[in-house]
């Protein structure tokens, strides 16, 4: 079973270009311009070089470090979000993340009983075709097409 505990946020005290992040994080470079564009992470004006390449700040480094913990919980984009802003504002409180965790695993119950239902058709689908299909018979199985 896998366990997620927050990463060591090691010593970085200087300045990255993203490839550097990229290895440190673990995120792909496209990953991590994707999360810029979305406002997961910023780059400001000053954090960049006369030739314009980016430079990130240890700040984004841990925030990305912060993001990966949330993804590795299964959230996705728009909900990461929600829990950046509430770390943000100092309103992370266990509280409140707890809430947010509780609905995560509603949700995955949920598509757990979705996923048995969906098993249980298929084996009875199965069942049925290899009953009434001809095993050397090279016609397509009815299974597959579409009655009209």
């Amino acid at each position: 079973m896998m366990e997620y505990t927050p990463l060591s946020i090691g010593k970085i005290k200087n300045n990255m270009l993203i490839g550097e992040l990229s290895e440190k994080t673990g995120f792909s470079r496209d990953t991590i311009r994707l999360y810029e564009k979305q406002g997961l992470i910023s780059v400001g004006r000053k954090e960049r070089r006369e030739n314009n390449y980016k430079e990130y700040s240890p700040e984004t480094y841990k925030q990305l470090l912060t993001i990966k913990v949330i993804k590795g919980f299964g959230f996705a984009l728009n909900k990461t979000a929600e829990f950046l802003d509430l770390i943000k504002n100092n309103q992370a409180s266990c509280e409140n993340v707890a809430q947010k965790v509780e609905e995560k695993v509603k949700m995955i119950d949920q598509k757990i009983r979705e996923l048995q239902d969906l098993k249980a058709v298929l084996i009875h689908s199965v069942s049925s075709c290899q009953s009434c299909c001809q095993p050397s018979s090279d016609q397509n199985c009815d299974l597959l097409i579409a009655n009209t």
